[in-house]
């Protein structure tokens, strides 16, 4: 570990700084639940794609390993009060596509839409190019499944945008 205001070995050799650990926490967590969590592992045990692990000791989720069903089993066998039971297991996130994106860099590939289970990612076609990704944050539930196929790692969890209050 290096120390604070230094670089590390690895950061140095690599020319990379070292990112700090983003935790995605399951779907339905409260705001708060980290707070009450144990991690206890009862929700990495039961996560039928197993995509939770504990990342210094909460449960976070990994994308690159697979999906998220969206079942709640998780919050079922979660013993301590850290999801919220009665509202149906979501998100607070979608995916963003960023411009690593090889479909807008002129490469053909469409991977992140044939994996999208909700066709939430639609190909729309350009002129003298390939067809370039768009994302409807409505029907994107997001639940990762785009983001482990990607070839060029260019998908990557993003807050959804607040809805607009008229007034």
């Amino acid at each position: 570990m290096a120390a604070p205001g230094s670089i590390s070995r690895r950061s140095f050799l690599t020319g990379r700084d070292e990112q700090p650990v983003r935790r995605i926490p399951p779907p339905g967590m409260l705001e708060d639940g980290l707070a009450s969590c144990t991690g206890c592992g009862a929700c990495v045990e039961a996560c039928p794609s197993a995509i939770i692990a504990l990342v210094e000791g909460k449960p976070s989720l990994d994308f690159q390993a697979g999906e998220c069903l969206l079942c709640g089993d998780c919050a079922t066998v979660c013993p301590e009060p850290v999801f919220d039971r009665a509202a149906p297991p979501a998100f607070a996130h979608v995916v963003a596509i960023s411009d690593a994106c090889l479909a807008r860099n002129g490469v053909s590939c469409m991977t992140c839409r044939d994996a999208c289970p909700e066709a939430a990612i639609a190909f729309r076609p350009r002129i003298g190019g390939p067809f370039v990704p768009e994302l409807n944050e409505s029907a994107c539930t997001g639940c990762g499944a785009c983001i482990g196929p990607c070839p060029s790692q260019a998908i990557a969890v993003a807050s959804r945008m607040p809805e607009a209050v008229d007034g």
